[in-house]
């Protein structure tokens, strides 16, 4: 994150003597990324966060590839995958590489009995429906239909949602996530030409600090295998924190599409950065207003990236016959463009209401056997006439 923020009670300096009153000590905890370079939050605890009492059972959740090599574009209803009552065994993983798992999840029940910390990777996910809240060790977000929720690796948190009609696209990524760097100046301020801003980000409040031994269950993923932890003490026990480093919501309603005469790339939809990946948002917005523009997006090779969009809602411009939680792949190698028809249609109109978000990754995706029980066999074809 590029601004700091604090919650609870700190000491006036850094890694100085803080207790509470005069028999008591809180334990300090650096929470920090890449190394000791990247962004940082320091938390201090009630109890040790370092207290173990068991290690308990070991899950392998490896996605299991059915096409290693892909060069086919496909289609997948998103709709049709089952919902699950467990938040993290509701999430299939759809395609992946070694930056990046695109995810699919409908969990149903409104909470669980264990707390979760993904140790591999930052996590993206992005409520197509459903609300709720995420509680974590900085505190609570309250989330809603549109909300990115972005938290970084190692922060224990949960999901606690208000229906069991719930629908999340989630990323789990190997690299840190971060807004773009063109849209900051050298402070990392978000520049005036940026199409959101530090008023739109929602930082965590409300800060939990429970003062409780016992057996608390915290799930950890670590190379693709889920480990069950018994803690001796409660996960959410900081006193106070201050740093960069902590989970935030985004709403996609709050992005600011940028327009032009012409119709303009996808890179001016571009919400999130890592080196491997860019995540984007398509917003409704008005059409390009020079009086010869074709508003439908141009013919493009796929040279350097796979291209996957997730269609939210609205009317997509550039394809036939999609629905809401809809995903379609556009594999690197093969070069896309609008369906038959749809260039056509676009000519004159002067606004979309399409919502998505798109995914382009630096490296080829490989196909899961979870994607493959969704896909609809078809799509490479729809480019026929």
């Amino acid at each position: 994150m590029p601004f700091y923020h604090t919650l609870g009670n700190i000491p006036h300096k850094r890694h100085t003597i803080f207790k509470n009153g005069e028999d008591r000590f809180y334990y300090e905890q650096l929470f920090g990324t890449v190394g000791f370079d990247g962004m940082s939050t320091l938390l201090y605890h009630t109890h040790r966060p370092t207290q173990v009492k068991a290690i308990l059972s070991a899950t392998d959740v490896t996605p299991k590839v059915a096409i290693e090599k892909n060069l086919r574009c496909m289609r997948l209803t998103g709709f049709n995958v089952v919902p699950e009552d467990d938040h993290l065994k509701a999430r299939k993983t759809l395609l992946f590489n070694s930056d990046v798992s695109m995810i699919l999840a409908a969990p149903k029940a409104l909470k669980v009995d264990y707390f979760y910390k993904n140790a591999d990777c930052d996590e993206l996910i992005f409520i197509h429906k459903g609300s709720g809240r995420l509680r974590s060790m900085v505190g609570t977000l309250e989330f809603k239909y549109g909300d990115y929720l972005v938290i970084p690796r190692g922060m224990i948190y949960t999901l606690e949602f208000d229906s069991a009609d719930n629908r999340h696209l989630v990323l789990e990524s190997h690299h840190p996530l971060y807004t773009p760097k063109r849209y900051r100046n050298w402070f990392g301020q978000m520049l005036e030409s940026s199409p959101f801003c530090e008023r739109d980000i929602r930082r965590p409040k409300d800060l939990e600090t429970h003062d409780e031994k016992g057996d608390f269950r915290v799930l950890v993923k670590k190379q693709n295998v889920i480990h069950e932890f018994i803690y001796a003490t409660h996960p959410f026990d900081v006193v106070g924190w201050d740093g960069y480093n902590y989970p935030y919501a985004l709403s996609i309603h709050d992005f600011e599409p940028i327009t032009g005469r012409v119709h303009q790339p996808p890179p001016v939809h571009q919400t999130f950065e890592t080196p491997a990946f860019v995540v984007c948002s398509f917003c409704p917005r008005l059409y390009d207003y020079h009086p010869q523009a074709v508003p439908a997006p141009y013919n493009h090779s796929n040279i350097d990236s796979d291209e996957i969009l997730y269609y939210v809602d609205g009317d997509f411009m550039s394809r036939n016959d999609i629905d809401a939680g809809d995903i379609t792949l556009h594999v690197a190698g093969i070069p896309h463009g609008p369906q038959p028809g749809a260039m056509e249609r676009s000519i004159g109109k002067t606004r979309t209401d399409e919502l998505a978000v798109m995914l382009d990754t630096f490296k080829p995706l490989m196909v899961t056997e979870e994607a493959m029980k969704i896909d609809d066999g078809k799509y490479w074809k729809s480019w026929l006439e």
